[in-house]
């Protein structure tokens, strides 16, 4: 079911005769479909070209589907295809001599041109095959040509067959409404195509025929002689018009499809520098606030420190040497400068230092009586296990680990040796990590699959980015993403993405039988 026109268009696209179409399926052969476009501008078609190569069959075609058209009969052609409605169709095909009433053909033809010029109008359609052929061809292509403008002044919709060059040079004209149509031909193996070619007039082949069809060579050699210089030129120019037309048109092609893939890759190039501005904004942004946080840490971590080797009445070089390291760390930190051997050696230190207060008491433990060398104890303010190396009245010097610390006797607590091993294994293993109430609740709410079928690229990123953070974040192993086929455009830079996130150990396509390419596995440490 064609669009009804309402502004004057006829565009029958991929159109079929339907008779024609029958007959050729019981011969096993395939109709070629025609593509006939006109409008208030252009409004009438004229169709040249060899005999035999479908002029007819293409002016058929469109009177035939029009007329099922307005009688409301759906017609074999594309849905996109436009038609009009015309208030009447005009057809003069065939031949309608008649000796009763003294019609030749060319006065038959005449007869039917003079009902069409009583009566059409621009609400018209007419169909005329072989138009002006039957007398002489001088007179008769005059009597065409006038016909024909009057025609194209009236605004008339018309589809026209004929051979006359005359015909062919008006339709060539830039300020008429006339436009020529060729039907294709095989010049290199002499045989037609069938295909209509909307824009050029088209090549009779007349001399290429006589000469497939086993004329005599001398014979057609004399008929070009006589037919005259001008007319083989204009035969030949048309031929090579129609080459230079296929070969413009294939470049135009190329042209196209070239022009598209670097449209696309534009997009895709922008779209990609897009996301890495905003990924390096993030980065930015998330590096400022970690260093932040780590200065902020650091100075209550070494402060801490201080105050403990004050507290320890530790000598002053040893308190000047902790306020210089702490310095140097800050100073790194404020002028960002890339020293992460130096960074990651002072964070270590601090972590070791960092106290457990699960593993300090809330009181200082009564002692039995006076400690011993050789005693094993627990500083009360660290937790850290150590042994007395000497006792003196007012203060107790103990050994932890290759560190010896003076301080006073009643800042430890004596300790079983048993309970010495358990600090010391404690000290110098993992600190156990602390988990909070939110991350606990994301943990069990987080779902090891997300689908982003129907996302936009831009927001498919964005949510794997989350995504894939939340992942590494809860220590999950394996995730799926399903993204679909599709175009491929989302396996390709979601999977891209992944492979330069850290901590991602593997990407690769589900298993045919579960999705295939459709589904992203991604594997973390």
């Amino acid at each position: 079911m064609p669009v009804i026109s309402d502004d004057g268009r006829l565009n029958l696209r991929k159109a079929r005769h339907p008779l024609l179409e029958k007959a050729l399926e019981k011969e096993g052969r395939e109709i070629v479909p025609q593509t006939v476009g006109l409008d208030t501008a252009k409004h009438i078609l004229l169709i040249s070209g060899p005999n035999a190569g479908g002029k007819s069959v293409c002016l058929k075609t469109v009177g035939l589907l029009q007329y099922m058209f307005q009688w409301g009969m759906l017609i074999p052609t594309s849905e996109s295809s436009e038609l009009p409605v015309f208030k009447r169709i005009m057809v003069s095909i065939g031949d309608d001599q008649n000796l009763e009433n003294d019609l030749s053909t060319y006065s038959s033809f005449l007869s039917d041109m003079r009902g069409v010029l009583a009566q059409a109008d621009a609400d018209t359609l007419v169909l005329i095959d072989e138009f002006g052929s039957g007398t002489e061809p001088a007179a008769g292509g005059a009597i065409a040509e006038a016909i024909l403008a009057e025609l194209d002044k009236r605004g008339v919709y018309a589809v026209i067959t004929t051979h006359y060059t005359n015909l062919k040079l008006y339709a060539s004209g830039a300020d008429t409404g006339v436009v020529n149509g060729a039907m294709l031909f095989d010049a290199a193996r002499i045989e037609p195509l069938f295909k209509l070619e909307t824009g050029l007039p088209g090549n009779s082949f007349a001399f290429e025929l006589a000469r497939k069809m086993g004329l005599p060579e001398e014979i057609v050699h004399d008929a070009e002689v006589r037919a005259g210089e001008e007319y083989v030129n204009i035969e030949r120019n048309l031929r090579r018009i129609v080459r230079r037309r296929k070969a413009l048109d294939e470049k135009l092609q190329k042209v196209g499809r070239t022009d598209k893939a670097l449209e696309g890759l534009t997009d895709k190039y922008r779209k990609e520098l897009e996301d890495i501005r905003d990924q390096r904004k993030q980065i930015l942004e998330s590096a400022r606030q970690e260093a932040h946080d780590i200065v902020k840490e650091a100075g209550r971590e070494v402060e801490r420190t201080i105050r403990e080797i004050k507290e320890s009445q530790a000598d002053k070089e040893r308190t000047k040497a902790a306020r210089a390291e702490l310095q140097g760390f800050l100073g790194a930190l404020e002028q960002k400068k890339t020293r992460d051997e130096y960074l990651d050696r002072k964070i270590e230190k601090l972590k070791k230092k960092r106290k457990t207060p699960a593993d300090a008491p809330s009181a200082p433990v009564q002692k039995a009586g006076p400690l011993k060398v050789g005693e094993k104890v627990r500083v009360i303010s660290s937790g850290l296990a150590g042994e007395v190396s000497r006792v003196s009245s007012k203060s107790i010097t103990v050994i932890i680990g290759s560190i010896s610390s003076t301080m006073a006797p009643d800042a430890v607590q004596r300790i079983s040796s048993n309970e010495y091993r358990e600090l010391s294994r404690k000290a110098f293993s993992k600190p156990q990590q602390r988990i909070d109430a939110g991350i606990t609740a994301r943990k069990l709410s987080f779902k090891p699959e997300i689908d982003l079928r129907g996302e936009r690229l831009q927001d498919a990123l964005e949510a794997v980015m989350h995504f894939a953070d939340d992942a590494s974040m809860l220590g999950v192993r394996n995730v799926r993403i399903i993204h679909g086929k599709g175009t491929g455009v989302l396996h390709d830079e979601i999977q891209k993405y992944l492979r330069t996130v850290p901590g991602v150990i593997s990407v690769t396509d589900e298993d045919i039988r579960h999705g295939g390419s459709g589904v992203t596995l991604v594997e973390f440490e």
